[in-house]
């Protein structure tokens, strides 16, 4: 299951949770950069649980480079598919989680995520001598935040069916459940870290996310972060929208709502609605004219229903949201 995107549309740019994947990506290409030095570099910047635990390895580094190694690994990745998996879920998840708790409360959370993630892997794995790295931890930690913030989302999925992109609606409790429970039978039949993919750390990003977002979520916010929303404050909708048309009796059309901000209703713009009707699933581009009003129709021809022979018509009331 691959997600697209879900369907809680942020009011601010979440100008954190980009930086932290620019950083992901800057780290990744200064990976690449280390050729033959590469398992070095991952040895000494990755989370071994080995120099913690075993005096001979540990005399090996100083406090200050195992202190560092509890927050470099979460920026460190195994490969290309590895950081864009990782990035990607944050992309779609961490926007909602930093506009709920605010630019500086989310990168605090971000990142004790990630700092409780590893420590788990390290618990679990006490003696192992293999590396540990990825934003795999801290990102199921924003997941779990995503999941009490908005357990009703819908996430929009892709599931591939041989050559067939099949895209469907999948709640998000549903989604981040199947997803941990997935995490946790892993890492019940692994030992250590032979599979290569530190289950235990997804288990405790997640679990420490969905307990401590509380905690976070009643601490004051800063002056700062009030200015700050007000200058990322978002002026356009999501581009990619679900559209959910009605039909009523014998009437061939279908009737649905486009969400649109008021800058897009002034200059005009277009989006992509993937229309679910029945088995039926399309995604259509909507061009929305400029100067158009709160409560005008967009007539989309023949995506309506077949009545006598003929295909009727899809009509998107415009709702302009402040």
């Amino acid at each position: 299951m691959i997600p697209i995107r879900d369907t809680i549309p942020s009011r601010n740019y979440p100008i954190v949770n980009t930086t932290i994947i620019v950083i992901n990506v800057i780290v990744y290409f200064i990976e690449l950069a280390q050729g033959p030095n590469l398992d070095r570099f991952v040895y000494i910047y990755g989370l071994v649980p080995a120099r913690y635990s075993i005096p001979q390895i540990a005399s090996y580094f100083t406090f200050g480079q195992q202190a560092l190694s509890l927050v470099s690994f979460m920026f460190l990745h195994g490969g290309f598919w590895h950081i864009l998996g990782n990035m990607w879920f944050l992309f779609i998840f961490g926007d909602n989680v930093e506009d709920r708790l605010g630019p500086f409360r989310y990168l605090v959370f971000y990142l004790l995520c990630g700092l409780v993630s590893g420590l788990s892997q390290l618990i679990f794995n006490f003696h192992s001598n293999v590396p540990t790295i990825g934003a795999s931890g801290a990102i199921a930690g924003v997941m779990g935040a995503y999941l009490i913030l908005h357990p009703h989302s819908k996430i929009l999925t892709l599931i591939p069916i041989i050559f067939i992109p099949w895209f469907i609606e999948i709640p998000a409790y549903f989604f981040l459940g199947f997803w941990f429970f997935l995490q946790f039978i892993n890492a019940a039949g692994s030992h250590g870290q032979i599979s290569g993919i530190a289950w235990w750390a997804h288990i405790g990003g997640f679990v420490f996310g969905i307990a401590c977002l509380k905690v976070f979520l009643a601490l004051p916010g800063t002056g700062a972060s009030d200015k700050l929303r007000r200058v990322t404050a978002k002026r356009k909708t999501h581009r990619l929208q679900v559209i959910r048309p009605v039909g009523v009796g014998k009437d061939p059309h279908l009737y649905g709502t486009i969400s649109i901000s008021p800058f897009e209703a002034l200059i005009g713009t277009q989006k992509l609605v993937n229309i679910p009707w029945g088995f039926q699933k399309r995604i259509v581009k909507v061009i929305v004219p400029p100067g158009i009003k709160e409560g005008n129709k967009l007539r989309l021809r023949g995506l309506g229903k077949m009545a006598d022979g003929e295909r009727g018509d899809l009509y998107l009331k415009v709702m302009i949201t402040s």
